[in-house]
């Protein structure tokens, strides 16, 4: 017999007010009290009574100017307590299983490191794509999805470097791309989807990888889904999305501004 939870008793009062908070937070700049206690759905005098109280916590203050409320130095604190807090790769790893299950593929994390792209998570799905790619394993920025996403989301001079030395090795050993301009190409089609997309860096494996960025707009993930290729294409769109909406729902929950 499955026992059901009651849910939890709270203060009513304490999540009241805090619609005046998340008001003012969506708000992006100093607001009427008027229009707060509007967009918190209570009376003006109501707004103004919790809006006192949070004043003295530090939550809110009054400009004296304007008498326009705004987010207090307390709150400025209790944000950047939670950003130093968060960790993206362990934030990122939590959202595998439920993204795997949902595309049926491979997926996986990766982060900028000293070599370039770096796989730091792995999770495979019933069917393995390949024994060599692993938590370890370094991804080319020309070949790869994973690199794909770096070279178009990354600043351009934290890749050059890495980049410069990949196409000569490319031309040596005769591999595609060679030029920049073939890779700058593929740079443009990464920022226009917004992912990136290879068929042909393992042969029979298709992949795709997402940017994932923090509060300052820097990329500090990728999320990659990879599969046997037949499959893998015929459902890309479905799987895209599914990338997408993770990796912006990652995004967020480091905060990313995806309004900026």
């Amino acid at each position: 017999m499955t026992r059901k939870h009651k849910p939890q008793q709270g203060i009513q009062s304490i999540e009241v007010g805090g619609r005046l908070l998340s008001a003012l937070a969506e708000a992006r700049r100093p607001q009427m009290l008027r229009d707060l206690a509007q967009e918190a759905g209570m009376p003006a005098s109501k707004a103004h009574r919790y809006l006192v109280s949070f004043g003295r916590m530090g939550l809110v203050e009054q400009q004296t100017e304007t008498s326009l409320y705004d987010l207090g130095p307390f709150a400025l604190q209790l944000g950047l307590s939670a950003l130093a807090r968060l960790d993206p790769v362990l934030i990122g790893a939590a959202a595998l299983p439920k993204l795997s299950r949902t595309i049926g593929q491979t997926v996986a994390l990766a982060v900028w490191a000293n070599q370039g792209p770096t796989i730091v998570r792995w999770l495979g799905a019933d069917t393995p794509v390949a024994a060599s790619l692993r938590v370890g394993s370094i991804m080319p920025l020309t070949r790869s999805a994973t690199g794909g996403a770096y070279l178009a989301f990354l600043p351009r001079e934290s890749t050059q470097v890495t980049l410069k030395k990949e196409l000569a090795g490319n031309r040596r050993k005769g591999l595609a791309p060679m030029t920049r301009e073939v890779v700058e190409a593929f740079v443009e089609q990464t920022r226009r989807q917004g992912f990136a997309h290879t068929i042909d860096f393992i042969p029979g494996i298709g992949g795709i990888a997402a940017p994932v960025f923090d509060h300052s707009g820097a990329m500090v993930l990728a999320l990659v889904a990879l599969g046997y290729s037949k499959p893998f294409e015929a459902h890309i769109q479905r799987i895209a999305a599914a990338v997408l909406h993770t990796a912006a729902t990652l995004s967020q929950r480091l905060g990313a501004n995806n309004a900026a």
